[in-house]
């Protein structure tokens, strides 16, 4: 069903069809010269051009209607890709992968990034509990590919969400030991101490 966003992939699929009924050549040669050896292809070309006559016209209109306008939608996904910043919502991988796909995206509007460019811009996207792997990964001489950069970041997310619960769990011990110290000299009639 053509809509206004699958243009390209409905104009494939009707030429795959019109391919395969054996209709498509008016559609992709203008008009062949005659010569002898030549009088089959001529005989196809002629009954697909009679057929399709003025399915041309129409595929001509409807990209004249449906086609995206290929700047726009470089800037679109060029503005997404640059304004993004990981916020922990979601796992650090799928973060990556979403950008590696924008990335993507932007090669097939003629925009290429290289991967070395991809993995500094994904490390300037990261929030500041990454500034030490950041600093770690500047000083190493290795370069990494994004598969590399998915995997460590995992890890140090990883890394990261423990040192979180055990810094909850240490601050919740620690006041817990400060309320029964406080308990225990009221108990004794000891001074009380400051909150």
């Amino acid at each position: 069903m053509l809509n206004g966003t699958n243009f390209k992939a409905w104009k494939e699929n009707i030429m795959i069809v019109l391919d395969y009924m054996d209709l498509d050549i008016a559609l992709r040669k203008d008009h062949l010269v005659i010569s002898h050896e030549d009088k089959r292809d001529i005989d196809k070309w002629d009954r697909s051009n009679h057929m399709s006559t003025t399915t041309k016209k129409i595929f001509e209109e409807l990209e004249k209607k449906f086609a995206k306008n290929d700047k726009v939608e470089t800037s679109t996904v060029l503005a997404k890709f640059i304004s993004m910043k990981y916020k922990g919502k979601k796992n650090i991988r799928e973060y990556i992968l979403e950008m590696s796909h924008l990335a993507s995206k932007l090669k097939a509007l003629k925009l290429k990034l290289s991967e070395d460019l991809l993995v500094h811009l994904v490390f300037i996207s990261l929030p500041v509990q990454f500034n030490q792997f950041k600093v770690n990964y500047n000083c190493q001489m290795d370069k990494w590919s994004i598969n590399e950069l998915i995997s460590h970041c995992v890890q140090k997310e990883e890394k990261l969400k423990q040192d979180k619960h055990e810094s909850a769990h240490l601050t919740m011990t620690s006041k817990n030991k400060i309320k029964k110290i406080f308990m225990i000299n009221e108990a004794v009639g000891g001074p009380p101490l400051k909150k």
